[in-house]
């Protein structure tokens, strides 16, 4: 029953503060959709793919255990992608203003299980040049594997090309709302049960009850304005009469 109670003490703290809690819960939304829409700046994706495949001399012949050894040096490439070694040519053929240091955290190689197709990712803020960037890394990279590992198993499956529609994978404008909404929520109920927690006044007989530690012996009702009123007109009759009578 006390835990009832307590629970219809919460909704009443809340439904008084309403307006406090969605005031907050806006102002606080309001504030990430400015900040996504128009302070972060826009990133881009791009990616190509490679295709790691030994040549065989015979094209009929179906061997397994080539397929088994380009699966195992998968791993090996995809660091060799990200190498320096890569990554200095990348940026010299492009003239990029980067270091290898930093262009190698805009790069993303991954491959699904067992499948022969690695995916080069490259996020930048201009489009054209996340394109420009994986479209790159990948020639150069089979390029210079023949060298580095004496293998000629990499083909360029497709590249990475420019289209109007796309859109920035960062920010998620519409994600970073939501969270500021839970965020603002949260603020706003813990403000509203802040104020109520320091609001020392005395609003009903409980409260005295508990402050006192004594019980209530009774209650005085407010007297209305309107039956002060009344009262003082029934009085001004009779202190005429008296007036008279001395007179």
């Amino acid at each position: 029953m006390e835990e009832a109670v307590s629970l219809q003490e919460l909704f009443k703290i809340i439904k008084k503060r309403f307006v406090l809690i969605i005031s907050i819960l806006f102002i606080v939304m309001s504030i990430a959709g400015v900040v996504s829409y128009y302070y972060l700046t826009p990133i881009y994706q791009a990616s190509t793919q490679i295709l790691i495949n030994q040549k065989e001399s015979d094209q009929n012949q179906f061997n397994s255990q080539a397929i088994d050894t380009n699966l195992q040096l998968i791993n090996t490439y995809n660091v060799i992608i990200k190498s320096p070694v890569i990554l200095s040519k990348v940026i010299n053929n492009l003239n990029l203003k980067t270091t290898p240091d930093l262009l190698y955290k805009q790069i993303n190689v991954n491959s699904e299980q067992n499948s022969q197709v690695v995916n080069v990712s490259v996020q930048d803020s201009d489009l054209q040049q996340a394109i420009d960037i994986a479209n790159m890394t990948a020639k150069v990279f089979q390029e210079e594997i023949k060298t580095l590992m004496n293998v000629d198993n990499v083909n360029i499956l497709s590249l990475a090309v420019y289209t109007k529609d796309t859109q920035p994978v960062k920010p998620n404008s519409i994600l970073n709302v939501a969270i500021a909404g839970i965020i603002g929520l949260m603020i706003g109920i813990g403000i509203t049960f802040l104020m109520e927690y320091l609001n020392t006044t005395i609003k009903t007989e409980q409260d005295i009850e508990e402050l006192l530690a004594l019980p209530i012996l009774g209650l005085i009702s407010p007297i209305s304005p309107k039956f002060l009123k009344k009262s003082q007109e029934s009085k001004s009759p009779n202190k005429k009469r008296r007036a008279k009578n001395l007179v």
